[in-house]
């Protein structure tokens, strides 16, 4: 797409970079798979199936107890999703996102947040895993963009997210930060005390940062309509804590 056009007009002349990013429209693309929250039991197999199959690939020891549903799969302010292929159903990826709702996020009973965020409305990543390399990349890209769709829908401050290395370097791309530079990685009990780092991305202040920065997934998260990524009305996160409130796929590095 040429960012010198906008609706078929040429930008205004002295516009940034920026701006044109800003004002690009929307465009309509299909995936050939599809992105949806989990809704029933054979669902939710589907997804513990990949799941163990991924982290069995990395972390073999501790893939032996994700071979069946977690409690926290079932919890109150979280949801799972599944990416499935259109030609035959099989299960691609899957991610859980748990909010703080209804509970600290599971990070939470491992490490201290910083105050900033210690109030705020958040989401955890965990439990990410796609199938083989080939499409993995594609389905994981697609399932961050998900997240944080997930994040706006819910009105959720920051994205949080727990990295092994070299996975962190992935988030670096995606602008993720460092929620405290000082703990550097830390073993964390609800991923087997492997040692992650602790990251997060502010959802309001994404796509202006993201464009500033001419990211390269810029279009692909905020300027294409991804019917194919379907979150229904996913379970909201209200609940008893307050708070103060077309071209090819483009794809993760890894």
């Amino acid at each position: 797409m040429n960012l010198n056009e906008h609706q078929g007009r040429p930008a205004p002349s002295g516009w940034s970079r920026t701006q044109e990013l800003l004002a690009l429209p929307t465009q309509a693309e299909r995936l050939p798979f599809s992105v949806r929250v989990a809704r029933s039991e054979a669902d939710l197999h589907k997804a513990v199936h990949v799941r163990h199959s991924a982290y069995a690939r990395h972390v073999p020891a501790f893939a032996e107890s994700l071979r069946a549903p977690e409690s926290y799969d079932t919890m109150d302010g979280t949801v799972v999703l599944l990416a499935e292929s259109k030609l035959d159903g099989t299960p691609l990826g899957t991610m859980r996102i748990q909010t703080n709702a209804f509970a600290p996020l599971p990070l939470e009973h491992s490490l201290t947040l910083p105050p900033r965020m210690r109030h705020s409305p958040l989401a955890e990543a965990t439990r990410l895993g796609v199938g083989e390399p080939a499409q993995g990349r594609a389905v994981k890209t697609v399932l961050f963009k998900a997240f944080f769709l997930y994040c706006q829908q819910q009105g959720i401050d920051w994205m949080v997210i727990t990295a092994r290395t070299p996975i962190d370097r992935q988030y670096e791309r995606l602008l993720f930060t460092d929620v405290d530079p000082a703990l550097g990685y830390v073993p964390l009990a609800h991923v087997g005390n492997l040692p992650h780092r602790i990251m997060c991305l502010e959802v309001s202040g994404a796509e202006q940062h993201w464009a500033e920065l001419q990211h390269p997934l810029f279009q692909f998260v905020f300027r294409t309509d991804h019917v194919d990524i379907d979150l229904g009305q996913a379970p909201a996160r209200n609940g008893p804590k307050s708070h103060a409130l077309a071209a090819p796929l483009p794809r993760m590095q890894m």
